[in-house]
């Protein structure tokens, strides 16, 4: 359990002046954060003011659909709400990703997709002797993780940690914000939120430590709701599948996506991380290369300005290299460009 006055770390102004750093970082051109920096002192001494007293009250969201290509529902904060975000999570995410096993990959240090992978290529290979003899994954993921996730559920595996009652005051003001004024919901994070992202690690972290000290599974890797457990007997696989999906109905009131939730043979090639995953090489999805496709039309309709196409395919094309994509990266430069 952390010290009790963890509030006064999360709001100082050191503190503060640290998280509008982070929060500004990559979007110093929208009118969003040159309107709040036009006043920056005042505007953080205000927030300052109100968390110190705790009168602080966070806006709305801003709710839209986003086809990119599947359709989400993102809620969005605003700028001074983002900021809030960022002061607690730099605060208390050290205290809890001490406590996170080494292969939940998902918003976290020196984590991330090319981690995935490489744990992925190095699982499969033991689990099939260096490729040598028959293995399989159950691949799953969590039906409609953000929306299902019990916030008195999530609020008591933070209580276990953090001591001190301010903390979970601002914690509680950032999740019951809902975009529907007046409407309580029990369940549900927003999907973009900072917080939200912290949270669904924290939250998951309980079913990640059944897995690996009760289940006793060597090979398991999580990214967010989505996860591989790779083992050579097909039987043992189905076994852990139904004592899976009953710790996540009984202790988090979660259920894994009957669809979507399959064991492959590892020879067939798995869907992780944005990679078709086979033994000998791994391919970029479809979804994937479709997206940039609509991306490339997009930017030559002149929907897309040249600089911001330019950071897209930079990112997509320094993705893709992670697979066998040379050609395909190739392809698109020539198809779309010349």
């Amino acid at each position: 359990m952390e010290n009790k006055d963890l509030y006064s770390e999360v709001i100082s102004l050191k503190n503060l002046i640290l998280a509008w750093k982070k929060a500004r970082k990559g979007k110093t051109k929208k009118y969003y954060v040159k309107e709040f920096e036009e006043n920056l002192a005042y505007n953080l001494k205000i927030l300052y003011n109100e968390l110190k007293t705790q009168t602080y009250k966070p806006k709305p969201l801003e709710t839209f659909i986003l086809r990119d290509p599947k359709t989400r529902k993102i809620s969005k904060s605003d700028f001074r709400d983002r900021i809030v975000h960022h002061t607690l999570v730099r605060i208390i995410e050290p205290i809890f990703d001490k406590t996170f096993i080494y292969d939940n990959c998902a918003n976290r240090r020196s984590k991330g997709n090319l981690f995935a992978l490489k744990q992925f290529e190095k699982f499969q290979r033991k689990a099939t002797n260096n490729l040598s003899k028959e293995a399989f994954c159950l691949k799953a993921d969590i039906k409609h993780y953000f929306q299902e996730v019990d916030r008195e559920v999530l609020l008591n595996i933070l209580k276990r940690k953090i001591a001190d009652e301010k903390v979970i005051w601002l914690i509680k003001n950032i999740l019951y914000n809902n975009s529907l004024s007046g409407k309580f919901l029990s369940k549900s994070m927003p999907l973009g939120n900072l917080t939200s992202q912290f949270f669904a690690n924290v939250y998951l972290n309980e079913f990640d430590f059944f897995v690996k000290q009760k289940l006793k599974i060597k090979y398991y890797i999580r990214y967010v709701d989505d996860f591989v457990i790779l083992h050579n007997s097909k039987s043992q696989l189905e076994v852990w599948k139904i004592q899976i999906d009953k710790f996540l109905k009984e202790k988090l009131k979660l259920e894994l996506h009957p669809e979507k939730s399959k064991i492959i043979n590892l020879s067939r090639g798995i869907d992780f991380v944005g990679f078709r995953n086979f033994y000998y090489y791994k391919l970029l999805r479809k979804r994937n290369i479709k997206n940039m496709k609509r991306k490339i039309e997009l930017f030559n309709q002149r929907d897309i300005s040249q600089e911001k196409f330019s950071e897209i395919f930079q990112g997509w094309s320094a993705y893709a290299k992670w697979g066998d994509s040379y050609n395909l990266i190739n392809k698109m430069l020539l198809q779309y460009f010349f």
